[in-house]
């Protein structure tokens, strides 16, 4: 489930404010008319400061016991002057054959690149990566920790552990995710960890979890899906996805999806015990934010629109097999009933009519906690204004192309905050999302699916609930924090907003002051509609 629990954004905001400071510190520089009034002897105080850094740095840049961190030492081995670097570059871009490299520098997940002789197993939830020693220089390329082997010569070891899961920050489920240990040796001590290959893979892997919260829709999107997209897109397919806590409920239902990532089937970690072998190995997830993707970070400037899209592809398959199937249902009808014929045609014309005028709702309907308990008043009031209106009841085995299906084909969707308002997704660009937001989730249901939506290009409103529409009205005296302050009562703890705001309380709307919504919703895609043909999906 979503944790109400914001997660520091200040890295974000640092780089903000570098770069501004960094532009303001350099035009102020270039008015003042520094660099023409720049003396020779600033230039040599300059130098001679340069230079006596350089002799005091110099015998821990070329000691033999360097303590440098691989991360930042692959980036200029066998690369020349730190001068020829991109240092736009990311993070482990140029990592050295045989070694590892970590970016631990996010909060939210840890990503390792290993490259090399990469080889899993699975018994000790180990990956070694192989690589040679090189013999031009008695240093070898394998910064980390030294061990003694049986003869009780030292060789080289560099030891990675890492938790492939993206809630790095959150302890109480990261304790749940096993550890992977990641491991680069020589090949002079091959023989010591010799893994014969059962598999040789000629594609890239990447070794990701779907433990924690998945089951959760939202999880399953924000934690898996969309880090996955963004980790692995670049690979146009050509990628192994290895999977710790394998699980294949989740490899069905999101089977679809994988299938416009990767040309190959997944394998599960733990339970093949085969050892396989991969160049190139990418261990855990990048992730961004509440689902969404930051473009600047991306190859190619792929961003959230970029993913729906591909979720177009992945669906559309299975969408016209299904219409093929009701297709072929009311042929078998019409053959029995001839009768039945023209009046079936003249249905559908009358449908599809109503189609290029009336603007299509759709609600998502909840049971028992944060219900809507008007449902049936609200759907005969949207009928009323000029909707053609349908509700969905998803629950955990309903096909995920079905849900895309109707989500897709609709022009308005209303749903009370929780995790199915996940699907907003589903939406089409410019299409209305409004979202129901019942007492003491405010900040939550902005941050995790009212911000993520306006990012889509969908047209959010969010509907935040009086005292009165809650049923914690009925409950609770009307000068208790829990109805006059849900601030004070969230900052209490987790337990105290799950039971008090997301599992105990229902929600009546007042359907005078919701109407409004509903009619300013109504109004922008009808004349949007009007404006041009209703478009169907071609492909």
């Amino acid at each position: 489930m979503v944790r109400y629990q914001r997660c520091p954004q200040w890295r974000k905001w640092e780089k903000h404010i570098d770069e501004d400071e960094e532009q303001t510190f350099l035009m102020e520089f270039a008015n003042s008319g520094y660099y023409k009034r720049s003396s020779p002897k600033l230039l040599y105080l300059l130098f001679i400061s340069l230079l006596s850094c350089s002799f005091i740095l110099a015998p821990h840049l070329f000691s033999s016991s360097t303590t440098f961190s691989l991360l930042y030492s692959t980036l200029i081995e066998d690369e020349g002057l730190a001068s020829d670097m991109n240092i736009n570059a990311p993070l482990c871009s140029a990592i050295s054959n045989g070694a590892i490299c970590c970016d631990r520098s996010s909060i939210r997940s840890d990503i390792c690149i290993m490259k090399g002789d990469v080889r899993t197993q699975s018994t000790s939830f180990s990956i070694f990566v192989f690589g040679s020693e090189d013999r031009s220089s008695s240093k070898s390329r394998f910064s980390g920790i030294l061990v003694d082997n049986e003869d009780g010569e030292n060789q080289e070891l560099q030891h990675e552990r890492i938790k492939p899961y993206t809630r790095k920050w959150e302890t109480s489920v990261m304790n749940t995710i096993d550890e992977l240990h990641l491991i680069a040796k020589k090949d002079s001590t091959l023989d010591l960890y010799e893994q014969q290959c059962d598999v040789q893979h000629d594609v890239p892997a990447v070794f990701f979890s779907t433990g924690g919260y998945t089951g959760n829709v939202y999880h399953e999107f924000n934690d898996g899906i969309l880090p996955l997209y963004i980790t692995s897109q670049h690979f146009n397919k050509k990628v192994v996805f290895v999977i710790q806590d394998y699980h294949k409920w989740w490899v069905m239902k999101y089977g679809d999806i994988l299938s416009q990532l990767s040309d190959y089937p997944p394998i599960d970690f733990s339970g093949d015990k085969r050892t396989h072998c991969f160049s190139e190995a990418t261990v855990g997830l990048r992730i961004h934010d509440e689902l969404s993707i930051d473009s600047s970070l991306m190859e190619r400037n792929k961003d959230i629109v970029d993913f729906r899209d591909l979720l177009d592809r992945a669906y559309w398959p299975r969408i016209r097999g299904l219409i093929q199937d009701e297709e072929r249902e009311a042929q078998e009808k019409l053959s029995v009933s001839p009768a039945f014929e023209s009046s079936f045609e003249f249905n559908r014309g009358v449908q599809e009519d109503k189609l290029l005028k009336k603007p299509k709702l759709l609600i998502i309907s909840r049971n028992g906690s944060r219900a809507i308990t008007n449902e049936n008043l609200l759907v005969k009031m949207a009928e009323k204004i000029g909707f053609e209106v349908e509700v969905l009841r998803p629950n955990p085995t309903t096909e995920l192309a079905k849900i895309y299906r109707a989500l897709n084909g609709s022009d308005v969707m209303i749903g009370v905050h929780g995790a199915a308002m996940t699907h907003f997704l589903f939406m089409k660009p410019h299409s209305v999302f409004i979202q129901v937001i019942p007492l003491g989730t405010e900040w939550a249901a902005e941050e995790y699916y009212g911000e993520p939506a306006k990012k889509l290009g969908l047209k959010y409103i969010g509907y935040q609930i009086l005292a009165r529409e809650s049923s914690l009205y009925g409950k609770y005296d009307r000068d208790d924090p829990v109805l006059r302050d849900p601030q004070s009562v969230n900052k209490k703890g987790w337990e105290y907003t799950k039971k008090i705001y997301l599992d105990g309380q229902t929600v009546r709307l007042n359907l005078g002051r919701f109407r409004k919504r509903l009619v300013r919703s109504y109004d922008y895609m009808f004349s949007r509609m009007n404006q041009r043909p209703h478009l169907q999906y071609s492909q």
